[in-house]
């Protein structure tokens, strides 16, 4: 399955609980920092609910 490089670049501050609980679950907590997933339906489905605080690409 093909990768994504998921980058979190806006705070978590002003965010709902949702989108903080999200973010938690791809192993986001800091501003800039970069985490690895595979790409599935789960993954895209929360990405979905923060996609205005983080950055997708794909991984090699």
């Amino acid at each position: 399955m093909a990768k994504l490089k998921i980058t979190q670049v806006r705070s978590r501050i002003g965010a709902t609980k949702r989108q903080k609980s999200n973010l938690d679950a791809l192993g986001l907590h800091k501003i800039n920092q970069t985490v690895e997933h595979e790409n599935s339906a789960i993954i895209l489905g929360m990405l979905e609910r923060v996609k205005h605080l983080v950055k997708v690409e794909a991984a090699e």
